[in-house]
């Protein structure tokens, strides 16, 4: 701390009190007596302040805060006796003021330009603060694949973090716009509509995907009704119109506006606007991609799930499947049933299993069952149809192997005639009235693997009450049970089957349904697939159109 002697003024008091190299101090500086007098002043603060001369009042000569910073020292203000620094504007100027005390309670005051520390704090923490916000915008936007609920998030982060409304215009969907505002502190409002992007100043160019063109070329009163949302209080002042950059094609548009009172759109703010449209075109084309293969997804799945069944011409049809844990959907396990044009004629059915699991097995079971669509016609002779089909899969490299079970079915009085073909597949099970359980004595080469396929037909007869059951191994070879790695085996299968004697054919699959849960638990399994052939009890046909089922009297 500077020690003052005597009480001279003057340039010869200067010299006494700081010495002379203190008038050529970097920083600005000035001595004042306790009742706020000036008493000496550096070249730099002369500069900083004019008309601090000698004998001057601080309350004059200096701003505000610094006189009020010296009232305080002198008086013995400051915590504990401390000397503390104040802190001010002056002009453009961001100051910070040092008191030095002296013995006689004189005090000097160092100045230090505080300016460009404080813009930089500022910005590293308007920095942090947009960081922050960017982030936690991502995750919301990405919260969900569904398009309306992305652009509602769109527009109401806008509103509330970036401008006093918002309005998001996606691309047309034919002639008309889908349409997202907000007005902060509101609801989100979403329409579809025709608009005109040209009333806009640079919509139409932003739709495409255009550089946005300056907030100060448009003029907020000249824009249409559409574009600035209900609930909206007071004229607006500022607009900004920036895109919403896509995978390739742009995501639409999104305009901000705020009210005349605020402060207009700075060109750091619409620099950060086109940094959060861009993460929000982001999110909203991953919904829009979602969306589109969703819908391709469901459409797919119409032809790759397996049908529903029911009675046909006084047969019962009962299929199940459950696709494999890694997959959940489709598989490669199918099962079909093709209805004849007559009763007298026989329903062809079919149940296989591809090779592999998930989509790319699900490709493959597509196209064997167009194709077996294809060769119906040939569906009197098993053994031709297995050749012409195996014959289109074996000059497809892309295609795997397949096995198959065929079978024909014709009611004939109470008798149900069937004639089973199976290609490489487990042999289906002849469920008895009387709980036996037997094995068609059919066997064949799988398909798709070698250039010619050899089969066998079993013709077999059903009384009513007695099923015949084809099945896939994923049910056989499901493993489970209490340590969880057992096989669910033939035998158990069997012995199943032989509790279900006399069942309808619906019942039967539910049955096997609920036993291969059982077994699996939450564990692994591959596909399975259940299909029931049963002759019901009844004797006489009374109604059949071929779709809904017969009605049956003893």
């Amino acid at each position: 701390m500077t020690t003052f002697e005597g009480s001279s003024r003057g340039s010869q008091g200067l010299a006494l009190h700081v010495g002379a190299s203190w008038t050529q101090a970097p920083y600005p500086a000035l001595v004042a007596d306790r009742a706020g007098g000036v008493l000496e002043v550096n070249t730099a603060a002369a500069a900083l302040f004019p008309a601090a001369l000698e004998g001057a009042r601080l309350d004059d000569v200096v701003p505000a805060w610094l006189a009020r910073a010296h009232r305080r020292v002198t008086s013995g203000g400051d915590p504990g006796g401390r000397t503390v620094a104040a802190r001010g504007r002056h002009g453009d100027l961001t100051l910070e003021a040092h008191p030095t005390v002296g013995d006689n309670g004189d005090v000097v005051w160092w100045l230090v330009d505080d300016t460009d520390r404080l813009l930089a704090e500022t910005a590293l923490h308007d920095e942090r603060e947009r960081t922050a916000f960017l982030a936690e915008a991502s995750t919301r936007l990405l919260a969900s694949l569904n398009v309306d609920r992305c652009m509602e998030a769109v527009v109401g982060i806008a509103a509330e973090h970036l401008a006093d409304a918002a309005v998001l215009v996606a691309p047309a969907a034919g002639k008309r716009h889908p349409v997202a505002a907000a007005v902060r502190g509101g609801p989100v409002v979403r329409t579809t509509g025709r608009i005109d992007p040209a009333a806009v100043p640079g919509l139409g160019e932003a739709l495409r995907g255009f550089p946005p063109v300056p907030s100060r070329w448009i003029d907020p009163a000249a824009l249409p009704d559409w574009a600035v949302p209900d609930g909206l209080d007071g004229p607006v002042g500022s607009v900004v119109v920036t895109p919403l950059p896509g995978h390739g094609v742009p995501a639409g548009a999104l305009i901000l506006l705020r009210r005349d009172e605020q402060t207009a759109f700075d060109t750091s703010e619409e620099v950060f606007a086109r940094i959060f449209a861009a993460r929000a075109g982001v999110a909203l084309s991953a919904a829009h991609l979602y969306t589109e293969q969703a819908s391709i997804t469901a459409t797919l799945m119409v032809e790759l799930l397996p049908p529903k069944l029911g009675h046909v011409h006084g047969i019962e049809f009962a299929g199940g499947y459950r696709a494999s844990r890694d997959t959940e959907r489709v598989g490669g396990d199918f099962y079909d049933v093709h209805p004849s044009a007559a009763p007298d004629e026989e329903t062809f059915a079919v149940l296989g299993d591809v090779c592999g699991k998930g989509l790319a097995a699900a490709v493959l079971t597509g196209k064997i069952r167009n194709t077996l669509q294809a060769l119906l016609p040939l569906a009197d002779d098993h053994g031709r149809l297995l050749k012409q089909l195996n014959g289109t899969l074996v000059t497809d490299r892309h295609a795997r192997y397949a096995t198959l079970v065929l079978a024909s079915a014709r009611r004939t009085g109470r008798t149900l005639r069937l004639r089973l073909t199976s290609a490489g597949h487990p042999r289906p099970l002849i469920v008895r009235h009387t709980g036996r359980v037997e094995e068609a004595d059919t066997s064949g080469t799988l398909i798709g693997a070698l250039p010619e396929v050899n089969a066998r037909t079993a013709e077999v007869e059903l009384q009513p009450g007695e099923t015949c059951v084809l099945y896939t191994d994923g049910i056989t070879e499901a493993r489970g049970g209490p340590l969880g790695e057992v096989m669910f085996g033939e035998e158990r299968l069997r012995a199943a089957l032989a509790e279900c004697a006399g069942m309808p054919a619906e019942a039967v699959v539910e049955r096997l349904q609920m036993l291969a849960s059982e077994w699996v638990g939450e564990g692994p399994h591959d596909d399975i697939a259940v299909l029931a052939i049963t002759a019901p009890y009844g004797a006489r046909l009374t109604a059949v159109d071929g779709h809904t089922p017969g009605r049956y009297t003893a």
